[in-house]
């Protein structure tokens, strides 16, 4: 990635503040399997922690895994290493497929051939006269 992009693009990655503010303040607390690298430093006004996500890719919060996500903001303490292991029930997560091929299509819908069931005889369009 060229130098002007690391500046300015804030859509691909951490930007050239970022990560300097990073090496400055943050320390690695831990990554998840998708490779984002989670940091924690200093503390804001109300004197909680400050903890962030260097994501690994494109910067989509859906790219965070619930565990972590909880972390980031506060709702548990301990880092995802610290937890029980997942239950067996529960589902991988899964990014934002919205723009995608895999997104969700109604019946109807142009993307999945425009067609849909006709109507089952139970409406009647209104008409003024």
């Amino acid at each position: 990635m060229g130098a002007l992009a690391k500046i300015f693009t804030w859509w691909n990655g951490a930007t050239f503040g970022t990560g300097l503010f990073t090496r400055r303040f943050g320390g690695r607390v831990g990554s998840d399997s998708l490779g984002n690298v989670y940091f924690k430093g200093g503390t804001d006004v109300h004197g909680n922690p400050r903890r962030w996500v260097i994501y690994a890719g494109a910067n989509d919060a859906s790219r965070v895994p619930p565990e972590w996500h909880g972390w980031l903001h506060g709702t548990i303490d301990v880092t995802p290493d610290e937890l029980p292991p997942a239950r067996p029930w529960q589902a991988p997560p899964q990014p934002n497929l919205t723009g995608s091929r895999e997104a969700y299509r109604p019946a109807g819908a142009l993307e999945a051939g425009g067609k849909r069931a006709a109507a089952t005889g139970d409406y009647e369009a209104w008409s003024p006269n």
